[in-house]
């Protein structure tokens, strides 16, 4: 987006005019660009109003010169200035709902010290005139055939109006157009209890309400007599500034009445037609302290049977005393017979 502004000069002295834009969405604050603001930008979607709101020091008697131009789209209009030196011009729902998609500039003209916009439109040749050139000259086509294109009729009236040889002064403002939409971010997995925040991005502008619903995937329609079987949860949000050209929006859940199961998120506007969906899964939580196992049951060991071994046969010879011991007692029995025959 990009804003100009400049001095005028006279034989008399010289005259600062300094004309300022705001861009301001349904329900929001005030968007405020400054003349050489090139780090702005705004974005819409297709029926959002836009309001240009500003002030004009000098209170021009006969107004200032409002051109929209945009793809295959050209609107001028004259603006009057209030007694305060502000000023308003609005594009409404529906001049914005059927526009292309793209980028529309808003150069706002001041006709300066002469009181008379020398750069001006002829709806009847489609050309751009310069009054300062002979009794009116055109210096190129904006609309019709041969015409320049948007981009570059944008800027080849801009160098029309800052020409030296023209007083008048002007400021700039755009916007973007597009198609309504409403993104959801990436849910995941979550558990039976949790607390977590769904949020996304959208193109419609700050503070449009948005409606959310979520249920879960297995709900159906049942007759009066049968229970039902509903988890999940609805309601509405606004819209909240954002950033690259998309605001944001979030949204708030307790899951501790959701049953485990696949749910369905939906996103719609209120006043516009737009919707966005997915799905995530809440799943049953995990018990926090594990159960300790049984111990298990210790069997006593059992022994095998003892081995009883054969008892090794003895190797160990008689002695020879044993013999001769036993021969002397029988002779000395036999001795002692005789003797007591005697």
């Amino acid at each position: 987006m990009t804003g100009y502004s400049r001095t005028a000069k006279y034989a008399g002295g010289i005259l600062f005019v300094m004309l300022c834009a705001v861009f301001i969405l349904p329900s929001s604050a005030a968007i405020t660009l400054t003349p050489g603001d090139t780090g702005s930008s705004s974005a819409i979607a297709n029926g959002d109003p836009v309001d240009i709101r500003g002030v004009a020091t000098g209170h021009p008697q006969n107004g200032l010169q409002v051109w929209v131009i945009g793809y295959n789209y050209v609107k001028i209009d004259i603006v009057q200035v209030n007694a305060d030196n502000t000023y308003s011009y609005e594009l409404k729902s529906s001049d914005t709902q059927n526009l292309a998609s793209g980028q529309y500039l808003v150069i706002i003209q001041h006709p300066m010290m002469n009181g008379q916009h020398d750069i001006v439109y002829d709806p009847g040749t489609g050309g751009v005139i310069n009054r300062q050139l002979g009794e009116g000259m055109v210096i190129f086509q904006l609309t019709g055939p041969g015409s320049l294109q948007r981009p570059d009729a944008g800027s080849a009236l801009m160098q029309a109006i800052n020409n030296q040889n023209i007083d008048d002064s002007f400021t700039t403002v755009s916007f973007f157009v597009s198609r309504p939409t409403a993104r959801i971010n990436p849910i995941g997995e979550h558990f039976v209890g949790d607390k977590f925040t769904i949020a996304g991005s959208t193109n419609l502008a700050v503070g449009d309400t948005l409606m959310i619903e979520i249920y879960s995937s297995s709900f159906k329609p049942t007759q009066k007599v049968q229970g039902s079987e509903f988890s999940g949860s609805t309601g509405t949000l606004k819209v909240m500034p954002g950033a690259d050209g998309y605001n944001r929006w979030s949204f708030d859940i307790d899951a501790s009445t959701f049953r485990p199961d696949e749910y369905t998120v939906k996103v719609s506007g209120i006043t516009l037609e737009v919707t966005g969906s997915t799905t995530f899964t809440i799943v049953e939580k995990l018990p926090t302290t594990l159960k300790t196992p049984a111990p298990a049951t210790t069997l006593p060991a059992v022994s095998p049977p003892p081995t009883t071994l054969p008892a090794p046969a003895s190797t160990t010879q008689k002695s020879p005393l044993s013999l001769l011991g036993i021969t002397c007692a029988i002779a000395l029995v036999a001795c002692a017979r005789t003797i007591t025959k005697k």
